[in-house]
């Protein structure tokens, strides 16, 4: 009765056991290979989306600069300003340090 048990259970682990475990095996190896290509894939999507976002923070930059700020501008901006602070130094009677 030993002799048959051990013959089966030497043809269960040759014909069942190992080749499940080899697919098991095979199986986890696509798997890890097919998420190390998509983490891959994502990463240069992530890179290329962080330099389209800077490439348009740029562009928004300039035509804020362009717009918003011209140098006309703040040079009116200053003036009066400057104009506004010698008025408020006068009014104290503090002398005018420019």
């Amino acid at each position: 009765m030993t002799g048959q048990f051990a013959m089966d259970l030497m043809w269960w682990l040759s014909m069942v056991e190992l080749p499940a475990l080899g697919g098991l095996f095979w199986l986890i190896q696509h798997q890890r290979e097919r998420q190390d290509q998509i983490v891959q894939q994502m990463q240069a999507e992530h890179r290329a989306a962080i330099g389209a976002t800077r490439a348009a923070l740029s562009d928004f930059k300039l035509d804020v600069a362009q717009r918003y700020a011209s140098i006309a501008h703040l040079k009116d901006v200053e003036t009066r300003l400057t104009e506004h602070l010698l008025r408020i130094e006068a009014k104290l009677g503090h002398p005018a340090r420019i």
